[in-house]
């Protein structure tokens, strides 16, 4: 009897938001990424995929740093995302770099059917940098991106003017001033009136409130509520 107790407490715990399926994968692309696969209902209906680009904090060599805050935190604590998502990590003190970033995204394409026309991306402080890189860069695969606390190259204006953005920052920022998301966003508007733009100047928030953002489903269902037409 006991046994069968032990056996129906393991069950429920393998099935328990606690058990998400997350794992690490190295060597497969140019930066080693955590992993998220939805359930097999979800996973056999050629989901989306969202990319998660951490901030500097969680930079370096241990996937489990990626963990701390952000999508994958809340995962982990149960959070039941539609969509196959990758949590990239970049090593300590480099930028996130555009072409490894695709890279993960198209070896995830490769070994999973997934929906091309949904890849969303978001990031904070220096993944708001990175996902503003990756969809300047990108923006015909990627179809909308949420950047928070970070910056952008003006150079990508014209082409972020043409992806749906949602891009937030906190007017009390002491590590990345909110002038930095002023600029890209002025980049963004001198192309076609910031038509595809959402900008939100949080006040008094500072650089880490930003974080609370991963924890609240409006981001979630902002972004999945996108679908991309291609020719």
């Amino acid at each position: 009897m006991k046994n069968l107790i032990l056996l129906i407490t393991l069950l429920f715990l393998l099935n328990s938001p606690i058990f998400a399926q997350i794992k690490a994968v190295h060597n497969q692309a140019a930066y080693p990424f955590l992993l998220y696969l939805p359930n097999d209902s979800i996973l056999a209906t050629n989901p989306p995929v969202l990319i998660f680009l951490h901030g500097r904090s969680l930079s370096g060599t241990d996937l489990n740093l990626v963990k701390r805050y952000g999508i994958m935190h809340e995962v982990e604590k149960g959070r039941k995302v539609p969509a196959i998502v990758i949590a990239p990590q970049v090593l300590a003190g480099k930028p996130w770099e555009h072409a490894k970033v695709l890279s993960v995204l198209r070896y995830v394409q490769k070994t999973y059917q997934t929906d091309t026309n949904r890849v969303y991306v978001a990031g904070m402080s220096l993944g708001g940098y990175g996902t503003l890189d990756f969809a300047g860069s990108y923006p015909e695969i990627v179809t909308a991106a949420v950047a928070l606390c970070g910056g952008g190259n003006l150079k990508d204006g014209c082409r972020l003017a043409t992806v749906p953005l949602w891009i937030q920052h906190g007017t009390n920022d002491a590590a990345v001033p909110i002038s930095e998301s002023d600029k890209i966003v002025n980049a963004i508007k001198a192309c076609n009136g910031g038509e595809n733009l959402i900008y939100t100047r949080i006040a008094g928030a500072s650089h880490g409130d930003l974080e609370k953002i991963f924890r609240t489903d409006e981001m979630y269902n902002w972004l999945f509520k996108y679908t991309k037409t291609k020719p």
